[in-house]
């Protein structure tokens, strides 16, 4: 009798603890979410198309890209796995997203072409699993590698510092002011991405 009134109260303990384990409560877009904690998660290392919540028009895929995140990780518990830096300037928690199989969402997200790889130095971790994902995607141009660039431009530039690439008439001050030692010309959009790079937020090429 004694073994069961002790066994009763460890399993009422650990689905209590069960309970209480954060889990996903909200999902703004297809790279952010908050915890029932209140706590914002950015996933790191990847960037998805934004929606405009002003009602303007939103990027390519972008409301696809939030519903496959939301149907990865709603109401779920997830796992956080922080590199370098653990926030943004924002606040909000820097991470790789696993969930209980293991699988990383950063990861499935770039895989279904609903991400491209967005590096943030020093936050590197799983930079080359992502930019390999990546690559298999825009070979097989699911996503948004079906749609080609708008306004293509005959060259851009990209800054090896930082990994974000340029149109060459961008006004951005790193664009503007990139010495020779960062300064990498791309014949495309198309290969910065391949090589990582992602783009610039204000000229977006």
């Amino acid at each position: 009798m004694k073994r069961k009134r002790v066994a009763l109260v460890f399993l009422v303990a650990l689905l209590t603890l069960s309970a209480t384990k954060p889990y996903v409560k909200q999902v703004y877009d297809g790279d952010t979410f908050a915890l029932s904690t209140g706590e914002q998660v950015r996933y790191i290392g990847v960037g998805a198309p934004e929606i405009d919540h002003q009602g303007n028009k939103s990027d390519f895929l972008a409301h696809e890209a939030r519903d496959a995140n939301a149907k990865l990780v709603q109401s779920k518990q997830v796992r956080l796995e922080f590199d370098q830096e653990r926030n943004d300037h924002h606040g909000r928690l820097l991470a790789y997203v696993l969930l209980e199989n293991g699988d990383m969402v950063n990861e499935l997200l770039v895989r279904k072409g609903l991400a491209h790889v967005l590096p943030t130095p020093p936050n590197l971790k799983h930079f080359h699993l992502l930019l390999d994902t990546q690559r298999r995607a825009m070979a097989e141009r699911v996503g948004i590698w079906r749609k080609e660039p708008e306004r293509p431009e005959s060259y851009y530039i990209g800054n090896s510092a930082s990994y974000r690439f340029h149109r060459p008439g961008c006004t951005f001050t790193f664009a503007r002011a990139l010495s020779g030692r960062h300064r990498v010309r791309f014949d495309s959009a198309f290969k910065a991405y391949w090589e990582g790079y992602s783009p610039c937020r204000q000229c977006k090429p």
